[in-house]
């Protein structure tokens, strides 16, 4: 998929993949949960999924793979930035490890764009990094191909200690939906996102969290993005804090305009 989007920290999207599961309290009103089975059903469930059951069969959100779409980055010519995933997680166990290593062997051929790859399952991203450490040579994972994991709460902060290990030249946290104070140590983390939660059941943002995140992200010299403070719509909210936008991103050898 190669439109635009109105995801403020990326600016296109690219979905291989479909299809995920909720294992922490961030993923209870996933938006593209919503989409998959009010917009999408129809198209989604025509595929068979990775896990070919019956009732997989019926669910539009189980995971599938689309070979067919591996290749769209390598046909834009204008460089961008990414989000790999926006309707999955790479790292979803129903993912074969074939196929997440033909998305990063599309993402190191298209090297005019940077790729944000974000999970919620940093263990088996560390895993794969190590056990095809062949891919990325002696140097890691590089700089245009930035590795993520969500932190909505301080009961998953354990995976900021996971996405530490892996040797990446960029690595960042999504705090979206932020669900209440964090205290994370930010050695070797390279970017930090903050929103509050948009839909009809969302849960309320208290400004004072994303400040000690922000405060805490200028202590330690790490770009620091303010997504949104959220509401019944994305934007009831608006994006200011303290009377200003944060829309700060890290540095890479190649600059890209942002």
């Amino acid at each position: 998929m190669s439109q635009r989007t109105g995801i403020e920290w990326t600016d296109s999207t690219w979905n291989p993949i479909t299809g995920c599961t909720q294992v922490s309290a961030g993923c209870d009103n996933c938006y593209a949960l919503t989409l998959a089975k009010r917009l999408l059903k129809a198209q989604y469930t025509a595929r068979r999924p990775e896990r070919d059951t019956a009732e997989a069969r019926r669910d539009p959100f189980a995971v599938r793979t689309w070979p067919e779409r591996l290749s769209d980055p390598l046909r834009w010519k204008e460089p961008r930035r990414v989000f790999v995933n926006s309707m999955s997680d790479l790292f979803h166990v129903d993912v074969p490890v074939g196929f997440i290593r033909s998305v990063f062997e599309v993402m190191l051929s298209a090297d005019s764009h940077i790729f944000q790859v974000l999970t919620k399952r940093p263990a088996r991203m560390a895993r794969f990094v190590r056990q095809h450490e062949g891919l990325f040579g002696t140097s890691g994972v590089p700089d245009h191909i930035w590795l993520g994991t969500s932190v909505e709460s301080q009961e998953v902060a354990f995976r900021v200690d996971q996405l530490r290990r892996i040797p990446a030249k960029i690595r960042f946290l999504s705090c979206e939906p932020l669900l209440g104070p964090l205290c994370l140590r930010l050695d070797g983390i390279h970017w930090l996102i903050a929103g509050g939660e948009s839909g009809i059941d969302h849960r309320p943002l208290s400004l004072d969290w994303v400040r000690e995140l922000r405060d805490d992200c200028q202590h330690a010299g790490v770009p620091f993005f303010f997504k949104q403070v959220g509401g019944r719509t994305p934007k009831a909210g608006g994006r200011l804090l303290d009377g200003r936008t944060w829309s700060e991103y890290p540095t890479r050898q190649v600059v890209l305009a942002t």
